[in-house]
C-alpha cells in the first residue's frame, strides 16, 4: 500500500465488502489479513481494508495462463 495519501484520502473497506469484490468469503478475507497478505486496520473488534490494497493485491496476484 502507498503510504504517500494522507489518511483523509484513503478509502476503507469493510471485511464484507473486500469479499463481495474478491469474490471470496469473509472468512477467506480474515485469514488473508491475519497472515499479512493483505494490510488491513483494526477499528473496535472489526477490520478496514485500504481499497487501494486491495487493488494492489489484485493486480499483483494476476495469473498469466497460456
Amino acid at each position: 500500500m502507498s503510504t504517500d495519501r494522507p489518511f483523509g484520502d484513503v478509502s476503507f473497506l469493510t471485511v464484507a465488502e473486500v469479499a463481495k469484490i474478491m469474490r471470496v468469503s469473509k472468512m477467506t478475507v480474515y485469514r488473508m489479513v491475519h497472515a499479512g497478505e493483505l494490510p488491513a486496520v483494526r477499528v473496535g473488534r472489526s477490520f478496514r481494508v485500504p481499497e487501494s490494497a486491495v487493488q494492489d493485491y489484485l493486480r499483483d496476484s494476476f495469473v498469466d495462463t497460456a
